[in-house]
């Protein structure tokens, strides 16, 4: 029987190996620890970043919910779909039209229609439009009512205008015929633009409306059409706020009496001790900007509905600082399904204009300064810009036509 006997190593020699491995697995580890306190404490490291990164974008957003809480019906539904909205929403403006009429461009900046002229001017400086209209959610008509009363348009002629306008569309393009114009939209300011929309049946019906008079009683439809914030600018002087202690008197309105509800407040209240109610306007005679300035030092601004239901007094009560007191039945306040009006205003029925005073009275300290305080948030959604800013008046019609682009194109 055969058999192989392995030579075995030398005792020496299994030493040195061993101590070679060793010093080769501490020489590793050394290496290992070095490299990673170098990672631990470099600048520029993505695991020292992450974390203070993810803890200042969670403050951010936590600070803009508190903000928001206040005055938003639901404000992270809210700051997820403005959001959403800033990404993606795109529409395709007509181009028939000569700008030279009243088409494409806004009569002016100024006056109580300038939202009208602002929005005009506003949609071509913002990133929402496109060229492409396979890739619009929405179509803009861009025909003024304005320029045409500015013109001297009559009303019928009006009528007769928008409605060639609005047929040679029809007939010029697919889009409308998709969805029966449910996906386009027009914007006017002055009620008489409403009424000269009334004589095509198709644009009163299924167009979204964009109006200063959103009246529950004349056809406004609030789940479709959007309320556009009457708005008087420039604006006399600067905005008001944080001045509480300023604020000395109860109430104030001045103005005509060219409604039901604004000839009961001032026969009931014009001379009051604690309201300021005049049968006018302050004629200009009695002292530069009195009327802006009594805004100054006025708790609660009384908001009567004219010969429509909106009122540039409401925003200007909001600019300068003085808590509205909205008297309008009917009135779908603007971005009322996004912003919670009690919140920052006393939105009352017509009839309780017999009880102004005493309900006025009986709102505390506390209360008012909460009013005020949440007004203060809300004037940025008031105001117009050119160029336009994040969550201004123009932002947030954009916003409220986004809620309503979700139509079904055939």
């Amino acid at each position: 029987m055969w058999s192989t006997k392995l030579s075995q190593p030398p005792a020496s020699s299994y030493c040195s190996l061993q101590s070679s491995l060793l010093s080769l697995a501490i020489l590793t580890l050394l290496s290992f620890t070095y490299l990673s306190l170098k990672s631990f404490h470099s600048p520029n490291s993505p695991s020292s970043e992450t974390p203070s990164l993810i803890v200042q974008s969670s403050q951010v957003v936590r600070a803009e919910q508190e903000v928001l809480s206040d005055v938003y019906n639901s404000p992270e539904v809210f700051r997820l779909n403005y959001e959403e909205m800033e990404r993606k929403f795109k529409v395709f403006i007509y181009k028939d039209g000569d700008p030279k009429t009243f088409y494409q461009t806004p009569r002016k900046l100024t006056g109580k229609y300038s939202s009208e002229g602002y929005f005009f001017q506003n949609i071509r400086e913002s990133k929402f439009v496109t060229e492409d209209p396979n890739e619009a959610h929405l179509f803009f008509i861009p025909i003024s009512c304005h320029k045409m009363r500015g013109k001297g348009t009559s009303y019928e002629n009006m009528t007769i205008i928008v409605q060639n306008y609005v047929d040679s569309l029809i007939a010029k393009y697919p889009y409308w015929n998709r969805t029966m114009g449910a996906d386009h939209f027009f914007v006017t300011c002055h009620d008489v633009g409403v009424r000269a929309t009334e004589g095509h049946p198709f644009l009163v019906k299924n167009a979204i409306r964009v109006v200063c008079s959103p009246s529950y009683d004349v056809g406004y439809i609030p789940h479709k059409d959007v309320a556009l914030p009457q708005v008087l600018q420039p604006f006399a002087l600067p905005a008001g706020g944080n001045d509480i202690e300023n604020r000395t008197t109860l109430g104030f309105w001045a103005g005509h009496r060219n409604s039901k509800i604004r000839v009961i407040l001032a026969r009931q209240w014009e001379n009051d001790t604690e309201l300021d109610i005049s049968n006018n306007r302050i004629n200009r005679a009695t002292g530069p900007l009195v009327y802006q300035k009594r805004f100054y030092r006025t708790k609660f601004c009384i908001c009567p509905g004219g010969s429509q239901v909106n009122s540039a007094r409401i925003t200007d009560s909001i600019h300068y600082g003085c808590v509205p007191v909205i008297l309008s039945d009917f009135y779908d306040l603007p971005f009322n399904d996004i912003i919670d009006w009690r919140k920052f205003a006393v939105v009352l029925r017509e009839k309780d204009v017999y009880d102004l005073k005493q309900i006025l009275k009986n709102i505390t300290q506390e209360e008012f300064a909460t009013l005020h305080n949440n007004l203060v948030k809300v004037q940025k959604h008031f105001q117009w810009n050119s160029p336009p800013i994040r969550h201004d008046a123009f932002h947030m019609v954009m916003y409220e036509l986004w809620l309503r682009h979700h139509v079904i194109k055939y």
